[in-house]
């Protein structure tokens, strides 16, 4: 069952939304068929009539209806950026639909058997061509042009025929009351999903901009740190050099000062990377939770240790939150999480993630943060457990042996 479901889960939120947008269009291919496509075979079967002229304009029908899903399609792709406009396919579209009421019509006023479906006919071709090509646009003022353009020609056309002006008035409303409804629903989904991938790309980019956010705060950190230092050492070495060049017993000591200055920059620099590598546990929890509410999940965060914390531990715990929020971001569609910790006066401590919408399978190559974090928990003789444990959840376990029970409390 996993195998005949999973095509279905392991889309992102984005993608669902697209697969089902676009199984709601192909149906209109055949609804377009059997609503209209079918009106002038069922009027010659009940007038008992020739079936040439009928099965024709069912013909046409199917062809027509095949178009309009080729140019959706493809506004759908042009709508979540995977191609161009289809601005010919479009005027084609278009224009064969023009073609295709104009001959409608001629029939109407030349074959009296085809009075009766004529006005169907028009309808399906003017509406489900402007629903098509009101996905092809993105101002909403141009939206309502295309059922407005359609009532208009429409009418026009009728009158140019020879109809009465109430008959040719009837076409004009008729299809811009259809124009104007296909027009807003299809509209509406491409505003729709168009909307849903810029919020996904959003999120992505989000947990890019936290990534180059800590770069730059750690650059930044290793140029106050070094770009003083560098420049002292610079300036003694090239008086070192003068110095020696005159053969002064004082370059000897700017090259004691210069030594002394690079030890000092090396403790220094020790002192930055340390500060790097070391991550707050409640600081790391409480922005687990801002980032993953922010991203429209329910994140409820469980910290209750009986005991305070070694600073070893609390870094390694922060690690493995920072890296499984990471993981919840931008692997999977998740909706829930869940952050659980628990520290006894006695027994080891147990970090737990878990989050729904895994994906069954990864999307890409495995990456080396899990591995990463198994190193760390390993210098302090802690295990790393994480997998799928069914209904798509994934869960991470981190847990590290507990020393001696301690008194104090700790709150997040």
């Amino acid at each position: 069952m996993s195998k005949l479901t999973g095509w279905w889960k392991n889309r992102s939120t984005a993608g669902k939304v697209e697969l089902y947008t676009r199984g709601s269009f192909h149906l209109f291919v055949f609804l377009e068929i059997l609503s209209f496509g079918l009106t002038p075979l069922a009027a010659a079967a009940a007038d008992r009539t020739s079936f040439v002229v009928p099965l024709s304009l069912f013909l046409m029908m199917c062809a027509h209806a095949v178009l309009c899903g080729v140019l959706t399609s493809r506004a759908l792709h042009w709508v979540v950026g995977r191609r161009e406009r289809p601005t010919r396919l479009a005027v084609a579209t278009a224009l064969v639909t023009a073609g295709c009421i104009l001959g409608v019509l001629v029939l109407r006023t030349t074959e009296g058997s085809e009075a009766t479906v004529a006005p169907t006919m028009v309808a399906g071709l003017a509406w489900f061509t402007s629903g098509s090509l009101v996905l092809c646009l993105k101002s909403v003022r141009r939206m309502w042009y295309v059922a407005a353009s359609a009532a208009v020609a429409t009418g026009l056309a009728a009158l140019g025929l020879g109809m009465p002006v109430g008959k040719a008035l009837g076409y004009a409303v008729g299809v811009l009351l259809g124009g104007l409804f296909f027009g807003a629903t299809c509209g509406f989904s491409g505003w729709l999903l168009r909307t849903v991938y810029e919020l996904d790309r959003s999120r992505e980019v989000q947990a890019r901009l936290a990534v180059a956010e800590e770069r730059l705060r750690f650059g930044r950190d290793l140029h106050d740190v070094m770009g003083r230092n560098l420049a002292v050492i610079a300036l003694k070495s090239e008086l070192a050099v003068q110095l020696a060049r005159r053969e002064r017993p004082e370059a000897v000591d700017q090259m004691i000062e210069v030594q002394r200055i690079a030890r000092e920059s090396q403790r220094e620099v020790r002192d930055v990377v340390r500060g790097y590598r070391e991550a707050d546990l409640a600081v790391e929890l409480e922005g687990a939770r801002g980032v993953l509410n922010a991203a429209g999940m329910d994140c409820r965060v469980d910290f209750r240790p009986d005991r305070e914390l070694p600073s070893e531990v609390q870094s390694a715990l922060g690690w493995v939150v920072r890296e499984a929020t990471t993981n919840v971001l931008r692997h999977g569609d998740a909706q829930r999480c869940r952050i659980r910790l628990t520290a006894p006066r006695s027994g080891p401590v147990t970090l737990v993630v878990e989050n729904d919408g895994a994906p069954e399978a990864p999307a890409g190559p495995p990456g080396s943060g899990l591995a990463g974090l198994r190193e760390r928990l390993a210098v302090l003789e802690g295990t790393l457990e994480a997998g799928l444990v069914g209904d798509g959840r994934f869960r991470l376990r981190a847990e590290i042996p507990g020393p001696r029970p301690e008194g104090l409390e700790v709150r997040a």
